[in-house]
């Protein structure tokens, strides 16, 4: 009998030796939609029938809420350690919360892993000078920046992603969505710069990208992320596993790459 990851997945509903590793999350509620899992009541279980071992969040208020910043990310981890870790919100136009906010990360290393720009919302791109702090700051610890990109941006698009690569070589580049439906340059750029990685949220909503990242840029470019609590896990392992990726591969996105940028021991 078959022992692929994909029979278990579909015979068992998840994957027991295999574990999740979500790079891009968020918490709480947000007022565009209803999320059930932003209770973390309903979350708790979500992640663990799915084997998640680590999401890392940028709560909804950290990035829309200036005055509450990212102490709510704080308190977020600490009332589910063993599994959560957030990216430290950063808002440009606000200069004086980003200053503070770099100059207390080193009091929290049971909370952030590095940094999230959401560049397209906040209508400053991701290279401008209002970001240099941030970026020398992980370019000099080697830290993930997730961005949130998208295809045809002058914020977080092709141009401005190239940018930040050339300029940071150290940092580890995680491009939310994969630059969305740009997905020959999402290839060009994860092929030509080692620090760049693509990753999934929102790529399985058409058919073929999946493949042709994979493809193009390699297994071991790619990170597992589902933008949790708008999606599940459950639809996001089953979209790489109808993609026809190979035991290894999957691994590889799975979690095998998240442990080496996070500096996590392999399992």
């Amino acid at each position: 009998m078959s022992t692929s990851l994909r029979d278990r997945f579909y015979a068992e509903g998840r994957l027991p030796d295999c574990p999740i590793y979500d790079l891009h999350g968020h918490w709480g509620p947000h007022p565009a939609i209803h999320l059930p899992a932003a209770d973390p009541a309903i979350a708790r279980p979500l992640l663990d029938q799915a084997n998640v071992r680590r999401l890392v969040l940028c709560h909804h208020y950290t990035l829309f809420t200036p005055d509450i910043g990212n102490r709510i990310n704080i308190d977020t981890v600490r009332a589910m350690p063993d599994i959560l870790r957030a990216y430290m919100g950063i808002n440009p136009n606000h200069p004086d919360e980003t200053a503070r906010d770099l100059a207390t990360f080193d009091r929290y290393p049971d909370v952030f892993v590095g940094f999230k720009l959401l560049a397209d919302y906040h209508r400053i791109k991701v290279g401008d000078d209002r970001n240099r702090a941030v970026w020398e700051f992980a370019n000099a610890r080697r830290l993930p920046v997730l961005l949130h990109t998208w295809g045809g941006s002058a914020f977080d698009g092709y141009d401005a992603v190239r940018e930040v690569a050339e300029r940071y070589p150290e940092a580890r580049i995680i491009c939310g969505h994969s630059i969305h439906g740009d997905w020959d340059h999402a290839v060009e750029l994860a092929r030509n710069f080692p620090n760049l990685y693509q990753e999934l949220t929102a790529v399985p909503d058409e058919r073929g990208p999946v493949e042709r990242l994979i493809e193009g840029a390699g297994s071991k470019k790619i990170i597992f992320g589902t933008d949790f609590p708008w999606f599940s896990h459950a639809y996001y392992v089953g979209a790489l596993l109808g993609a026809g990726v190979d035991d290894e591969s999957l691994r590889d996105i799975l979690y095998r790459n998240a442990q080496r940028i996070l500096g996590e021991p392999a399992h």
